[in-house]
């Protein structure tokens, strides 16, 4: 019986962005800001870019509303993303060490954060930290399948 094979890989582009504060902790924050909220920014645009395709329009009003999305989420993702990051550089830093629990207890903090910063009632504040640290979690042990 014949096998046929289909073998290659695939390569995520490397995007870096060159911080220079002075300060590694808050040059790792600031690159954290700027990359989870130009991919915020880009993945609102390209919602209102499908909705208007799908309606077969695109009014002047809705580009600028779209703007306004774009500008809002990236902010909004990027200032979690700044959180979590300098979190976890913070507590690398206290620990000495990189592993999963530094990537669990960041995330925990800046979930529990983040949700009491939003006013959410105490309920919200632990459900936001308990997923925060299996977020982060979980992506540290995705790195390490790589």
């Amino acid at each position: 019986m014949a096998h046929n094979r289909c073998s290659g890989s695939l390569t995520s582009p490397r995007v870096d962005v060159l911080v220079d504060t002075g300060n590694t902790f808050l040059d790792h924050t600031v690159d954290g800001f700027l990359k989870i909220g130009a991919v915020a920014a880009t993945r609102a645009a390209a919602e209102e870019t499908f909705q208007c395709l799908g309606r077969g329009e695109f009014p002047k009003h809705k580009l600028e509303d779209t703007l306004k999305r774009m500008f809002r989420e990236g902010a909004c993702w990027g200032t979690v993303a700044g959180v979590y990051v300098g979190m976890e550089r913070g507590i690398e830093r206290i620990r000495g060490t990189r592993d999963w629990k530094s990537a669990m207890l960041s995330g925990a903090l800046s979930g529990a954060l983040i949700s009491a910063a939003t006013n959410n009632g105490r309920d919200k504040v632990v459900m936001h930290t308990i997923t925060g640290g299996a977020i982060a979690t979980a992506a540290e042990f995705l790195n390490c399948l790589t």
